[in-house]
């Protein structure tokens, strides 16, 4: 679904990012992961088309979007959390989820399946985004980018100052996006259980390259651990 194919990103005369390639497959979570500062979140807002790429290409079901802007590329199926969730503080829990639906045509109502996946958003839907606690602005983030049904998700640290519980909360909710077969999620993030529990395959990210990929069941053997230790 997803090819990232030697991808290169400046900013100024620094170089970013260094022959990114990785590729990932529907039903899939690849987890990328690194230490900060590395170009995780370069590389996610390079693919939403949030900042341009120097050269490589990136497509999505085979059909190229490097040079697509970001809200042509949310059309073609790509739904995007944020680090630091982003949402509107000033519009009601209602309000951010219809902001997901923005870019599919004809859609004016939140799919009931969000509510299933976060009850807490049903019970809180005319309360402030800005009211919510850290982990239910989470869940919102998340519930706004699956509003408009994407078949690529991508979550760039979703458990960033998030309570445990909430936590779990969103590992189910990944698992169970992930095991319907219809999309493909790339996360990005640094806490290491929780993206091995998650991970397909994994990638990890050093000064702008890939330094080691492979399958999320040999990341303990493959020592990733040590490779994004502080």
């Amino acid at each position: 679904m997803l090819n990232i194919d030697t991808v290169n990103q400046y900013y100024g005369g620094s170089h970013i990012l260094r022959n990114v390639s990785l590729r990932l497959e529907k039903g899939q979570v690849l987890t990328l992961l690194g230490r900060n500062g590395v170009g995780k979140t370069t590389l996610l807002k390079s693919l939403m088309g949030l900042v341009p790429i120097k050269s490589g290409s990136i497509t999505l079901d085979a059909e190229r979007i490097d040079t697509l802007r970001p809200d042509a590329r949310a059309r073609l199926g790509i739904g995007y959390v944020p680090q630091g969730r982003e949402i509107f503080p000033r519009l009601s829990v209602e309000e951010n989820l219809h902001m997901g639906l923005a870019y599919k045509p004809g859609a004016a109502t939140v799919p009931q399946e969000l509510f299933e996946l976060f009850p807490v958003l049903k019970q809180m839907l005319h309360r402030r985004g800005g009211d919510l606690s850290g982990g239910q602005q989470q869940q919102l983030a998340i519930a706004r980018a699956l509003a408009a049904g994407p078949k690529l998700l991508i979550l760039d640290e979703p458990t960033e100052g998030i309570q445990p519980s909430i936590i779990k909360d969103i590992e189910r909710v990944i698992r169970m996006l992930a095991q319907r077969g219809d999309m493909a999620i790339l996360l990005v993030e640094q806490y290491y259980d929780f993206a091995k529990s998650l991970a397909d395959t994994y990638c990890v990210m050093s000064r702008g390259e890939i330094i080691k990929s492979g399958q999320g069941a040999d990341m303990d053997v493959d020592g990733v651990r040590d490779l994004i230790a502080v």
